[in-house]
Formats: C-alpha cells, structure tokens, sequence
C-alpha cells in the first residue's frame, strides 16, 4: 500500500492521455486549477472535493468531473482538517 495521490485537472484530453490513478476535472480557465486568485473558500472547496474524492474513486484513471462553475458560485466557508 502507497500513499494515495490525487491530481486536479483542467485539460481533460490531456488528463485521458496521461492516465493518472485518480484525477477531479474542472472546466476552469488555463492555469487556475484551484480557482480565482485570492478567492479562498473557491480553492478550499476544490481542495476539500479532492480529498473527499481520494476516498471513493477505486478505479485506477477514474476521472471525476466537479461541476463547480468559474465566478458564478458561492462556496461554504470550512476547513479541509477539523480539529476533534
């Protein structure tokens, strides 16, 4: 057993070509694969999405499509890691 690896995308064809053991895709701008710039509850919830992602995707090159959209959304402010 590894550690698990995750990758975020915003090139899906590329992402095909490639093949990476588990990828979330999101129709974002070049570049910006965590978001907006300074826009800090938009890059947490890609963040957060990833993590959650590592725990059910069991397919090797499953590609998850997030249907977060570019500017138009309001994100829940939370943290990746609560404190118990």
């Amino acid at each position: 057993m590894g550690i698990p690896t995750i990758g975020i995308s915003i090139v899906k064809q590329y992402t095909e070509k490639v093949k990476p053991p588990r990828t979330i895709f999101l129709k974002w701008p070049f570049g910006h694969p965590l978001g907006e710039p300074f826009h800090t509850a938009q890059q947490r919830a890609v963040l957060c999405k990833a993590f959650e992602s590592l725990a059910y995707i069991e397919e090797p090159g499953t590609i998850i499509d997030i249907p977060f959209r570019w500017k138009k959304e309001k994100y829940p402010l939370h943290t990746i890691m609560k404190p118990k």
